[in-house]
């Protein structure tokens, strides 16, 4: 019974045995590879940190015993070469030596102007030489480095990567291009302030018993502004800008208008410029405005029959003032300037709707609180005679960028 119990024992100890040497033999018929610290320029992040994240990646795929940085520690302290510049091939040979590697990877992640650039290599250390290496251009977005860093390594090895990973992260050598990553878009409502000069003041401060609004020349605006990027990049955006506005609600007045605007934005700072046409309506009447007070009340609307009445008032049927037909007769630019004429068009709240043109200069800054975008906009509305200068302010939220998948 004894000797029964002690072979099953052993029996069991030489599976256990057996299994253990075997998951040993399994691990060990993986190639050892040591991950140098590659050299790093224009990035926050040291070559320390890329290292760690280039040797994530290579045990990410289950090729390599990877040695860590404890493995390498006392071998890299016992030679000054290797903390500082151990990154050509006689010198990454050396260290893989050293430490007694088959496989080394070194290399550099360099960034400037818009892009970064990886390179990586690696060096069969029995026999010295380069046996894979990739070059890898990337959009200059430092936040996505590990991911920059995965693709090139995938690569490198021969994996498969995710398409739409690269190309979102590709660098492209255009001098403009259509993507749309991190850019600004400040669509959403809009409240400001105008201040009215020129004939629309005129219009604006007359009095209703002349045809005027007897408003103030400053009116408050709400609206709603649309936007579409035509072409730009993350760093710049042209833009189609479309605004809905409606103003003088306050003074129970209704002035529709619509504006169309080619828009330049710089997306690292938020100022922005735009141009283009306005358009909306009016009222307008034949007659003129009697500004210098000739005929009585400084500011008096005359159109035909004002004008025909303060004659007939005034003068009675005498036939100086009608002509052959029996009519008064108006004003004549000969006798005074073309401004007191019936047949200048005026603007009149009894008058006739026409279509109003007009042309808008706007200057603003995108402010960034968060996810909220606050953009602040100057602007300049000139049309014939008069115009309007004032200042509008809106508000949206960006909308949460999807995150890119990760690589399987």
């Amino acid at each position: 019974m004894m000797k029964t119990q002690v072979l099953k024992a052993v029996m069991i100890g030489s599976l256990f045995v057996s299994g253990f040497v075997k998951a040993q033999d399994q691990g060990n018929s993986l190639n050892s590879i040591a991950i140098a610290n590659p050299h790093v320029e224009g990035l926050s992040a040291s070559k320390e940190l890329v290292a760690k994240m280039m040797r994530l990646e290579v045990i990410k795929t289950k090729k390599f015993n990877v040695y860590d940085e404890f493995d390498m520690s006392e071998v890299v302290a016992n030679n000054k070469a290797y903390q500082e510049s151990c990154y050509g091939k006689s010198c990454l040979v050396n260290l893989g030596r050293d430490l007694g590697v088959q496989y080394i990877l070194g290399g550099s992640v360099d960034a400037f102007y818009q892009k970064i650039a990886v390179s990586f290599k690696v060096i069969d250390i029995k026999n010295g030489s380069i046996t894979k290496s990739v070059v890898k251009e990337f959009d200059n977005q430092e936040q996505e480095l590990q991911r920059m860093i995965e693709i090139s390594i995938r690569e490198i090895f021969d994996l498969e990567v995710s398409a739409e990973v690269a190309e979102r992260l590709l660098y492209r050598n255009d001098l403009i291009t259509p993507t749309k990553v991190g850019k600004i878009n400040n669509s959403g409502p809009r409240v400001g302030y105008a201040y009215a000069f020129g004939d629309l003041y005129d219009f604006a401060t007359r009095s209703e018993a002349s045809g005027g609004l007897g408003a103030l020349p400053a009116f408050a605006m709400i609206g709603y502004q649309f936007e579409a990027q035509y072409v730009g990049n993350d760093k710049f955006s042209a833009l189609i800008e479309g605004i809905v506005n409606v103003s003088g609600l306050e003074q129970g007045l209704f002035i529709p208008t619509f504006t169309l605007m080619n828009g330049f934005r710089f997306e690292n700072t938020g100022w922005e410029f735009a141009f283009g046409p306005g358009l909306g309506v009016k009222k307008m009447r034949n007659g003129f405005l009697d500004n210098k007070g000739l005929f009585g009340q400084a500011g008096r609307f005359y159109g035909e029959n004002d004008w025909n009445n303060y004659v007939k008032d005034k003068y009675g049927n005498d036939p100086n003032y009608q002509d052959t037909n029996g009519y008064f007769i108006p004003p004549s630019p000969s006798d005074f300037d073309s401004d007191y004429s019936l047949s200048n068009k005026v603007m009149h709240s009894g008058g006739n709707l026409y279509l109003s043109t007009s042309f808008v200069f706007a200057l603003g800054k995108t402010f960034r609180a968060g996810s909220l975008n606050i953009p602040v906009n100057l602007f300049y509305s000139a049309q014939r005679r008069g115009g309007m200068v004032g200042l509008n302010v809106g508000f949206n939220v960006q909308k949460s960028r999807s995150n890119i998948p990760p690589i399987l």
